[in-house]
Order: C-alpha cells, then structure tokens, then sequence
C-alpha cells in the first residue's frame, strides 16, 4: 500500500540507540507540542500534563530514577534529543474541566450564556470517579491517546522516537513532584535521531497479525 499514512507507520519504530549529536529543531519542537495538545480525550477533558527534559540538569536528575530497575532504557534520556513525561490528574474535578468549558467560550466554540449547559458532558468524568474522587483509571488512558497522536506527527516528520513504560514511576514521580503539582507521569517519550549503526531495531522488518485476524466486518 502506497499511501502516505501507511508509509508514516511503516517507517516508524521503537528507536534503541539515538544519536547524541543530533537535536530536533525549534521549528519541528513546535509542531510537535502542538500536535500533543491537539490530542482527543474524552469529554475533551485535557487531563494531562507534559514534562520536558531537554536541560542537562533535567537529564541527571531523571537519569537517577533508572536506579533500581529499567537500566536499559536510561541512555535514552542522555542520547536523545528530549524525553516528555506523559502525566494524569489522578483526581480530575469539575473544577479542571471549568477550565476548559471557559476556554471554550474565550476561543468561541461555547456562548458565554451557555456556560452552565457546557457542563453537561462533565456527568461521564462523575462516572469514572470513585467513592474517594479518584479517576485515574479513565485519566490514564487519555495519555495514550496523546501518545498515539504524537507517535504519529513525530513518524510524519521522520524524528525517531521509544515510547517508555519501563519507568520507576514511584521515583520519577517524586523527583519531579514539583513539576507535575499533582499530575501523576506514567510513561515516557523519548524523541530524536536513530544511531546511524547502533539502533538495531531501524533495520528490521516491521512484522504484525494479520488484518485478517484482527478485524471482523459485520
């Protein structure tokens, strides 16, 4: 298949070895993080919040977080051009989706005389907050729809990428704890350049079920 989406996601893969010496552009950077933002969620909700590590401080204190497991992935955070924590509000408020019900009604999308009403799709984010107003459960998962949206514009740009689960989350969380205010980082990215002899995995034929197995057309 020929088409260009097709080729985007043919190209892409899970990058094991970046090149230090290579850095995305401001300009690229840009389009990126606003592609993040323009990410679906339910009741567009928005429960999220993105860390950037790019400074070399930045880079030390989450390469410290790779001390008791996941080691494999910590050369990472050194070789590639940025790592971004992909973070949940464990506990998402009506008070949080005030905050995009007005942006609504700033950007034009929402009367102003129509705020109250704006309210409504706020009834499925009650349906997935526990007796104790956690929600993280249906917050989690609106990360990896954003994941899956910047997966795709980083493979259009051709800037390689690791999607990173294998975190300390318990001390990524806490060395960033002023950072995220409360947002809870559960996986990572990692973006930037392949190692022109050292990755791999940019070589290897990309190999998946067959359609066949898994879709069915009733």
């Amino acid at each position: 298949m020929k088409h260009e989406i097709i080729k985007d996601l043919l190209w892409r893969h899970s990058t094991k070895k970046y090149d230090s010496t290579k850095k995305v552009s401001d300009e690229d950077l840009n389009i990126i993080y606003k592609a993040i933002s323009l990410s679906a969620s339910s009741i567009n909700s928005q429960p999220w919040r993105f860390i950037v590590i790019e400074s070399q401080e930045a880079r030390e204190r989450m390469s410290r977080t790779f001390v008791n497991k996941y080691q494999f992935n910590q050369p990472h955070i050194f070789d590639s051009s940025q790592t971004i924590l992909f973070a949940h509000n464990p506990k998402y408020t009506r008070e949080n989706y005030a905050e995009v019900v007005d942006k609504g009604i700033e950007d034009g999308r929402t009367k102003p005389e129509d705020r109250e009403s704006a309210f409504a799709g706020f009834f499925f984010a009650e349906l997935n907050t526990d007796k104790n107003g956690d929600t993280s459960a249906w917050t989690k998962a609106q990360l990896y729809l954003a994941l899956g949206n910047t997966l795709h514009t980083l493979a259009r740009l051709r800037i390689d990428s690791t999607p990173m689960e294998g975190l300390d989350i318990e001390l990524v969380n806490q060395e960033f704890k002023r950072e995220l205010d409360g947002y809870q980082c559960e996986v990572a990215l990692a973006i930037g350049y392949s190692h022109p002899t050292e990755d791999y995995n940019k070589n290897m034929v990309k190999t998946r079920r067959s359609l066949e197995r898994i879709l069915l057309k009733i």
